[in-house]
């Protein structure tokens, strides 16, 4: 009888140690869900701890340098072309998607906007709006090809890519149109270029239309039908077909609004460098997606925040002018962007893992 209850005993101490085990380590993954709870609600909230802590360690290095109002509005000018094709990036890749065209798009309005004031003579006003449609037509295109003819948006957009960059260079006869012709004859084509002073801080127009799109989307993204579709869509569109979603609308929707999003950044291309270039602007495709990447969007669809894309972009810019101002290499910038790239892409596997 002793035995029995000895035994018991036993049996009794090691369930209380098991169970101790047990709750230790319930802590350990209640502390971890936690933590991936908060980037799972919130995908901006990586790339905002990034660019925060990369501010201070470059303020840290660099000081007043780095720290002046001038530098820090220099950044969102540098990178407004770059956040504004990122909108439209994050529209494609929110649907599990990706616009390889939005480069050569973007150039291309550019092009016509400035051709058809020039070689036309229409009323610059009217070759801005003609830019924008054929920015918008380009995308709906897309749109189609990928929602209705059923072809992977890779193929469909690399191909478009080659096809608008020729036909950029073919229309477009290589010629740059210089800024001093357009300030003396259609100074709207430069109006995202015009410059504001706030306290010693210079803002163009074109940074003030940066955030005010990221604003507009991220409130149509997550408070109207249409954005509750793109992340449907994006997420599992067999389901979202069941649920009601009209998919293939939804999707020539989105790389419509991309498209259009492009003739907006050829317009504010047009201001950021005084002129119109078929040459200039080649790797936006490269540095969206670095953007959308970094800024913790998926690239397998169905999640992210729209405003990880302009933190992601902010990233780029802060490492960019920081190390520039430092006296580093180029090739540094290029290097830790890369890191960043994998590092994001990890970050949101294991994010996407752990929340299941």
């Amino acid at each position: 009888m002793g035995k029995t209850t000895s035994m018991s005993e036993n049996y009794e101490n090691a369930a209380n140690s098991t169970e101790r085990v047990a709750e230790f380590d319930d802590e350990r993954r209640g502390l971890i869900h936690k933590i991936q709870h908060a980037f799972h609600v919130q995908p901006a909230l990586v790339p905002m701890v990034v660019l925060v802590a990369s501010i201070a360690i470059f303020g840290m290095l660099l000081g007043q340098r780095f720290f002046s109002p001038f530098t820090l509005t220099l950044i969102l000018q540098q990178v407004q072309i770059v956040g504004i094709v990122a909108a439209a990036q994050s529209l494609v890749i929110l649907t599990a998607g990706i616009d390889l065209s939005v480069g050569a798009i973007m150039v291309l309005s550019s092009v016509v906007m400035g051709q058809f004031t020039f070689r036309y003579g229409l009323p610059p006003e009217l070759a801005v709006l003609c830019g924008l449609a054929f920015g918008a037509l380009m995308g709906s295109i897309n749109g189609f090809l990928v929602a209705y003819i059923k072809l992977p948006p890779f193929i469909v957009t690399l191909g478009m890519w080659q096809i608008v960059l020729a036909s950029n260079f073919l229309y477009s006869r290589n010629e740059t149109i210089r800024a001093q012709d357009i300030e003396a004859n259609a100074p709207i084509l430069q109006f995202f270029g015009e410059r504001i002073e706030i306290g010693g801080a210079i803002f163009t127009y074109g940074v003030i239309f940066m955030i005010i799109l990221f604003i507009v989307l991220g409130y149509c993204l997550r408070q109207t039908a249409w954005g509750r579709h793109v992340y449907a869509v994006g997420d599992d569109p067999e389901a979202a077909e069941l649920s009601g979603v009209n998919v293939k609308r939804t999707l020539v929707s989105v790389y419509l609004v991309a498209g259009l999003i492009c003739a907006f950044a050829g317009w504010a291309l047009i201001g950021r460098i005084g002129s119109v270039s078929p040459t200039s602007g080649q790797l936006a495709n490269i540095e969206s997606i670095t953007a959308v990447v970094i800024g913790g969007i998926s690239l397998f669809g169905g999640r992210g925040s729209i405003m990880g894309a302009l933190f992601g972009a902010l990233i780029v810019g802060v490492f960019t002018l920081g190390l520039r101002l430092a006296g580093a290499d180029a090739q540094w910038t290029t290097l830790l962007i890369g890191v960043l790239i994998i590092a994001a892409v990890a970050v949101d596997q294991w994010i996407r893992k752990v929340s299941v």
